[in-house]
């Protein structure tokens, strides 16, 4: 066989290749919608978007069963959402082009919150702050207090802020808690994601990057923390590159908490209990980085895992980013890579599930929204992981389906391992035909 043809055979055995490859996945992949028997579910979802850091396309959508009602897709990121008694959504954003930059160069990012207005499509009312960067530095989420109060928490400065009237009138620094850097706005230190409010005065906070939970009273700080640090390792913690804990003090602590436990967590969800005690407690969370909910109780002052959800519908999840315990007993899952919302009953059967168009960070299902409290799972883990991965691939397919979320779920490490030993078979074929032109 001369060069030129052997050149066009492997070009056209490299799309063959290809076609096939990516037709089977999809013909074989698991459907990641699943339509509810159980009455029309109203599902209220806050989507962060695509792009470089995710911070393109942000839109806040209401699903009434798998179809969108409305969206407003008119910032570049929204986290998380709640619908207010009046039919407003209150929504954390993150948005680019605003001149009001502070220390900062014009234009630069603000962020904060806002109240929406769905039926006009129009913004009501917006509270923002400059930052120094786009990257790791929003609010990803707000309470409403009462007294015209608002509880934010504030990544860019790692604290919790109450404003009223649009201007701060209460914070905690995590400063106070933990070694910090000697300037926040410039590392991703803490990560703090959520907070809720559990009790009078009393605060749930998501310290992702410490793989911590503390529950935070508003005059006396750190009452409790889930997931202490017990002396192990702290690598999870301090990666290599990434800045997050440092031992600023010298006293060889962090503060790091257990990863097997939780790892690099958001939007914990308190289910019972009294914060701050001894007795049982339960906490459901996403445990981000272990791919995974899970739900730990609390027993003679030790928390540990009670029950977990890895697989759901024949799909893995990953990386989810939030998890409510619904009135039904049932868990709303947000599963971000996946870019699906599903609604699992405890032994993991999906219920109902719906796919975003972009990558999706909270739901709340309305009208209630998160409920304080919730039905304790306990039991065995309801689902195991499917078998015959590819480790490196498969978390390279992950790591592209963040960066590109127009990538398929079912895109896994054996369909990347065959794109790229196609994209090679092209490459000798090419070259065989461009010597030979």
């Amino acid at each position: 066989m001369d060069r030129k043809r052997r050149g066009a055979v492997l070009v056209i055995g490299a799309v063959a290749l290809l076609v096939v490859t990516m037709g089977a996945s999809a013909a074989l992949a698991p459907d990641a919608s699943v339509a509810g028997t159980d009455g029309e579910r109203q599902t209220l979802v806050g989507i962060q978007g695509g792009g470089p850091g995710w911070h393109q396309y942000g839109s806040v959508a209401m699903y009434e069963g798998s179809s969108v009602a409305w969206r407003m897709d008119d910032t570049d990121s929204y986290f998380d959402v709640t619908q207010l008694d009046n039919g407003s959504v209150m929504a954390g954003f993150m948005d680019g082009g605003y001149e009001d930059c502070g220390p900062y160069e014009s234009p630069c990012t603000h962020t904060g919150f806002r109240i929406l207005d769905p039926d006009t499509e129009s913004i009501e009312y917006e509270y923002s702050f400059p930052v120094r960067s786009s990257g790791n530095s929003e609010v990803h989420d707000v309470e409403k207090l009462g007294g015209g109060e608002y509880l934010l928490s504030d990544m860019e400065h790692e604290r919790l802020l109450i404003v009223r009237d649009g201007e701060p009138v209460w914070q905690w620094n995590a400063s106070s808690y933990y070694d910090a850097p000697a300037d926040p706005t410039r590392v991703d230190w803490l990560h703090i994601n959520d907070v809720d409010v559990v009790g009078e005065g009393q605060f749930l906070v998501s310290i992702r990057n410490a793989n911590q939970i503390l529950v935070v009273d508003r005059e006396e700080g750190v009452i409790e923390t889930i997931n202490a640090d017990d002396g192990g390792p702290d690598d999870s913690c301090m990666p290599g590159g990434k800045r997050q804990l440092e031992d600023t003090d010298g006293d060889g602590d962090v503060r790091c908490g257990d990863p097997e436990v939780i790892d690099h967590q958001h939007n914990p969800q308190w289910l019972g209990g009294t914060p701050g005690g001894d007795g049982e407690a339960a906490v459901l969370v996403a445990d981000s980085d272990n791919n995974r909910v899970a739900e730990l109780h609390r027993e003679d002052g030790e928390w540990e895992v009670a029950w977990t959800l890895e697989r759901a519908g024949g799909i893995d999840l990953r990386w989810p980013r939030d998890a409510d315990r619904l009135a039904n007993g049932h868990t709303l899952v947000t599963d971000t890579l996946n870019k699906r919302i599903l609604e699992v009953d405890r032994n993991g059967t999906v219920r109902w599930s719906v796919t975003t168009n972009q990558i999706p960070y909270e739901a709340d299902r309305v009208p209630g929204g998160e409920h304080p409290e919730g039905e304790w799972y306990v039991g065995e883990t309801p689902t195991d992981r499917a078998g015959g991965t590819i480790p490196l691939l498969d978390e390279a397919a992950v790591m592209l389906r963040g960066v590109f979320p127009w990538l398929p779920f079912w895109y896994t490490g054996l369909d990347l391992g065959l794109t790229a030993v196609s994209v090679v078979i092209a490459g000798v074929g090419a070259r065989d035909l461009w010597l030979t032109r």
